[in-house]
């Protein structure tokens, strides 16, 4: 066991360490659970139930920093959307996040939002009012929830079907650009009820 994860814990910081840990685990593909997680750390069996009372509640603390980075990597060092390439741009960034780390995006994304978890309700709340901003930004004249439940639903099944081989793709290059030939394709078309533009 390393020094700077007993160091860690001394300093009072053992959830977060048991956060790291099983980060660490559930992105390598190896089981964990608290008891393991606490030999690891070398600290006593119960310690771990101090701050999650069973497996359920640390992948729900999971999650939720799964849901803050995936916010982290949609906002890094860029503005909010002008255009509809700029929401492309954003999907690009979304099934990146699933495919560079798809045992958190399953984990995030495969199981209820636990409710009774403030800290994943809260992040996944952040994400929803990013979505529904970024589209208002593009969209202004209404209809931003909807348009953003749509556009999340096109990146996030573009991100599972990439991540299930559905739609293979030979690099990273090829993978964005089937999220921007899907979100130009979708975005072009008129909403339903609304007249069709005809050219001559």
């Amino acid at each position: 066991m390393s020094t700077s994860v007993k160091s860690g814990y001394h300093h009072g910081d053992l959830r977060a360490s048991l956060l790291a840990a099983a980060m660490r685990g559930l992105e390598a593909g190896e089981p964990f659970s608290l008891r393991a997680l606490a030999r690891e750390l070398g600290v006593s069996p119960t310690a771990p139930y101090r701050h999650f009372a069973d497996r359920e509640t640390l992948e729900s603390a999971l999650a939720a920093q799964g849901l803050r980075d995936l916010k982290a990597d949609l906002t890094q060092g860029r503005q909010l959307p002008e255009s509809r390439a700029d929401l492309a741009e954003l999907a690009v960034v979304y099934v990146e996040f699933a495919l560079r780390r798809p045992a958190l995006f399953r984990l995030m994304f495969g199981t209820a939002c636990d409710a009774g978890s403030e800290e994943r309700v809260a992040a996944a709340e952040e994400i929803h009012d990013l979505l529904r901003l970024a589209m208002a930004c593009v969209f202004p004249d209404g209809g931003s929830d909807a348009l953003s439940s749509a556009g999340w639903a096109l990146a996030h099944g573009l991100a599972f079907l990439h991540l299930d081989g559905k739609l293979p793709a030979e690099s990273s290059r090829e993978v964005a650009d089937h999220v921007r030939a899907a979100f130009a394709a979708v975005l072009s078309l008129p909403a339903v009820g609304s007249p069709s533009r005809v050219t001559e």
